[in-house]
């Protein structure tokens, strides 16, 4: 591959007014994290702004010669005899204690998903195997039939030494590619997707919020509460895969690009976190980017499933969808309400209730308010107006096609199954 698509150079050649999320941080150990007081904290803190990659290259460049221009003054300085009763090595560290912290510049985010901008590295990303790619027959994601930004699109990221990517598990659990295109490197943290409730937990104790929060774990922490911790270092041209629903955080150590995005492993292990981590973020009010009933609909609709614990959680999904869907329906007449049929369009996006943020399938229910049309739950309709009388119902597949989409969906345990 030509992981040379992917430099700051070639960024600036393609497209030097294109976006770029920034985020500034200070700098820190990758195995510390403090606040203003100098304190050890969970609590990471960082500020969002805006630039486009002409000026953070520009940024990028000025740090890096900044670096040589301090590298070349230590030089200078160890060079310089010292007093013999303070060796210049403890002088340097009594002044690094008492230096406020350094902020940099992150830029993060940086949308790849223009086919026709950036088409020559999107196509350089199809040289990987099927597994990894984006755009797979044996990738979930890849049947959603719409767009979901960063997960099934790629986004790439521009650091200078002491970049940080907070903790997190990815949307819904799902896996991850990251390749770091150098020439820098990056130092990865990652704990087992079955240690997400201790970690949860620690999280609670330590007063930030797993799901929403920006926090950087104290590895002394989790080594207290028997928490394994993966440690390892990405130089440029590695990929690393991110197994589902693992957490983990990333510190660049050098000046480095990276690229990511998700990829759904057709098992039944990876649909199980992703229909877990889906409930999990309905209690919590938090939305869930991969919209998991929709997901489920495609998936028996497009592929044959040859994995029986996959198929049998699949069955059952679409059983409770098809059921809600038939209840709903019959209370959205019982008071009245005609149902229009609205068929969806192509690469059209899922629908979330505007008021909790949960997924809105097939029947949608649509208020008008200042000349916008806005989407609600069946819930969230009700408490605004228990008769829906200023709700129109809309539903986007008939229960004819949902019924044959469930019936053609079967097992299919001696036939060839996806073939990555």
């Amino acid at each position: 591959m030509d992981l040379s698509l992917f430099s700051t150079k070639s960024l600036m050649e393609t497209a030097p007014e294109h976006d770029v999320e920034v985020r500034t941080q200070y700098k820190m150990p990758p195995d510390a994290n403090f606040d203003q007081l100098g304190e050890p904290t969970w609590h990471f803190e960082s500020t969002r702004s805006f630039t486009t990659v002409a000026k953070y290259a520009q940024y990028q460049a000025q740090s890096f010669q900044h670096s040589l221009k301090e590298e070349q003054e230590k030089l200078r300085a160890t060079s310089t005899k010292q007093a013999d009763y303070e060796p210049f090595g403890k002088r340097r560290r009594d002044d690094e204690a008492t230096m406020p912290m350094r902020q940099l510049k992150f830029g993060t985010n940086v949308d790849l998903s223009d086919e026709s901008k950036w088409r020559s590295q999107l196509v350089e990303l199809a040289k990987i195997p099927a597994f990894c790619r984006i755009v797979a027959g044996c990738n979930l994601l890849t049947h959603l039939g719409h767009t979901v930004l960063g997960m099934n699109t790629v986004q790439l990221y521009m650091k200078v030494p002491g970049c940080r990517t907070p903790a997190h598990q990815e949307n819904n659990s799902f896996a991850s590619i990251n390749i770091n295109i150098g020439p820098g490197e990056c130092e990865w943290f990652a704990v087992p997707y079955e240690y997400w409730g201790s970690i949860r937990q620690l999280c609670a104790k330590r007063g930030v919020n797993f799901l929403k929060g920006s926090w950087w774990p104290g590895l002394d922490d989790l080594y207290e509460a028997n928490i394994p911790v993966y440690r390892f270092t990405q130089k440029a041209g590695d990929l690393v895969y991110v197994g589902g629903g693992c957490i983990h955080w990333v510190q660049a150590t050098g000046w480095c690009n990276n690229v990511a995005w998700n990829v759904g492993p057709v098992t039944s292990s990876q649909y199980e976190m992703a229909l877990r981590s889906h409930e999990w973020n309905r209690l919590k009010s938090y939305k869930s980017l991969v919209p998991m009933q929709h997901l489920t609909w495609q998936i028996a609709k497009n592929l044959r499933l040859t994995n029986a614990r996959l198929f049998e959680h699949v069955r059952q999904t679409l059983i409770r969808s098809l059921a809600y869907c038939r209840m709903v329906a019959d209370y959205a007449e019982s008071v009245g309400k005609q149902i229009k049929l609205h068929p969806r369009t192509k690469g059209e996006v899922a629908h979330y209730c505007n008021t909790c943020e949960i997924e809105v399938f097939n029947l949608l229910f649509v208020l008008e308010q200042n000349h916008k049309f806005i989407v609600h739950c069946v819930d969230c309709a009700r408490r605004t107006d228990a008769q829906l009388t200023a709700f129109v119902v809309l539903q986007q597949i008939t229960f004819e096609e949902l019924s044959q989409i469930f019936d053609s969906c079967q097992l299919n345990p001696h036939k060839q199954g996806v073939i990555c």
